[in-house]
């Protein structure tokens, strides 16, 4: 396991809650943090006790309130590619990779914040969560994939307005044009008990989310975001071929056999990801 200064994981039933943890700053992106969500990645990728990932952010404020401006206001041309790229990189291992990841969105995901949620396959928000790319206040522009995956969240036209306004949108809001799957209410406190906490809600909703998908079959998991998200990527006729080249390799699985067994068996199937 890997030593994180600006992250934690941990890791329970094989969910792993991965989670940027530099509250003081409102969590927000330097270059470290990047390169520790990199390491993160490959050790997520290479531990056979994870299935799925939960990421999120220390604290109630913030998820990600952006990158670190401070860092940014040095850059010339050259470092702004290299900051640009590195960004990109680590994203796009976020959103290819075979391990579903759920954002859970507490407070601020804003700027570089938004784009890290933009880049996980399923996002669900607290209701005190905003959403918002105001890069261009800065005169600067989305850099860590954000102008690509919103619109095809979204729609163009509600990602232009967001990117060009620099307005930031609440969490129904967010629901209500697609860039959320879910919005977790704050939590009611039932007679002679205490509420939990907004963001404990929303990790335990986050958390019954991945329990589901991980009751599934792995394998099929993995392929089914590979085939979605690259096929978003291609025409018509060749994300069909791979969707069918896709569904062929999986008639080779044992999982394939298990899941129609079980279901012709009429009992819960057993998968062991092979």
């Amino acid at each position: 396991m890997a030593d994180y200064t600006n992250l934690t994981l941990d890791v329970q039933d094989r969910i792993a809650t991965l989670s940027v943890n530099r509250p003081d700053k409102l969590n927000a992106l330097n270059e470290q943090t990047i390169r520790e969500l990199s390491a993160a990645m490959d050790e997520i990728e290479q531990r056979d006790d994870i299935g799925g990932v939960i990421l999120t952010g220390v604290g109630e404020k913030a998820f990600v309130a952006g990158a670190d401006i401070a860092e940014l206001s040095t850059m010339g041309p050259v470092d702004g590619i290299e900051v640009s790229r590195l960004g990109q990189r680590v994203f796009r291992r976020i959103e290819l990779s075979k391990k579903p990841v759920i954002a859970a969105v507490n407070g601020f995901a804003l700027g570089g914040g938004c784009e890290l949620a933009l880049a996980c396959h399923l996002r669900i928000a607290g209701e005190n969560a905003q959403f918002g790319l105001p890069e261009v206040k800065l005169g600067i522009i989305p850099g860590y994939g954000g102008t690509l995956r919103l619109p095809r969240i979204v729609g163009k036209g509600r990602a232009l307005e967001l990117m060009l306004t620099a307005q930031f949108i609440k969490a129904d809001e967010a629901y209500r044009i697609g860039l959320v799957n879910k919005v977790v209410r704050k939590p009611q406190a039932a007679e002679g008990q205490e509420a939990p906490s907004p963001k404990d809600a929303l990790i335990t909703e986050a958390r019954a989310m991945m329990q589901t998908i991980l009751a599934n079959g792995p394998i099929a998991v993995g392929l089914a975001i590979e085939c979605t998200t690259r096929g978003m990527e291609m025409s018509v006729d060749d994300g069909l071929a791979m969707e069918s080249n896709l569904f062929g390799l999986l008639a080779a699985t044992t999982d394939m056999r298990e899941g129609m067994q079980a279901f012709l068996d009429k009992r819960k199937a057993e998968f062991t990801g092979r």
